[in-house]
């Protein structure tokens, strides 16, 4: 025990910061997800085809500074969320927000694959209704 209480002394400032950078993300999480959920289009994850970013963009060089920011942005929530699994947050859901924003192949099936368990898709549509807006379609698992 004694080993326990003298780490915690020694380490006290990173162990402040670890709980202050928790709560923030645990606050931005509480408001920057159902904003994200609200406005997302209905048929998001039931889309067939979704054209590349990069083809919608007139100026390379904003795109690409938009890209890594957005991929950045993404990691970061990404982290957030495996932490929040053990930390105060939303865990399951920030790690879909940062799935969402990140870019590597496969992304859209694993998005789908998130979305489409029952409890992630109950917990989204439940904020969508409270702001009013239509559920999302929900992709059904081939596999069943």
């Amino acid at each position: 025990m004694p080993d326990i209480v003298s780490w915690v002394r020694e380490y006290e400032a990173l162990l402040g910061w670890l709980g202050g950078v928790s709560l923030l993300m645990f606050v931005v999480s509480l408001v920057a997800f159902p904003l994200v959920i609200v406005f997302l289009p209905q048929d998001y994850f039931v889309r067939h085809h979704r054209d590349p970013a990069r083809q919608t963009r007139q100026h390379p060089a904003v795109w690409l500074t938009l890209s890594i920011l957005k991929n950045v942005l993404g990691t970061v929530l990404l982290l957030a969320g495996f932490a929040m699994l053990v930390l105060p947050g939303q865990g399951l859901l920030t790690i879909l927000i940062g799935v969402m924003l990140t870019n590597f192949p496969g992304k859209y099936a694993l998005e789908r694959r998130i979305v489409g368990r029952p409890a992630v898709a109950k917990a989204v549509n439940r904020i969508r209704e409270s702001a009013g807006r239509s559920p999302l379609e929900i992709p059904v698992d081939e596999n069943s």
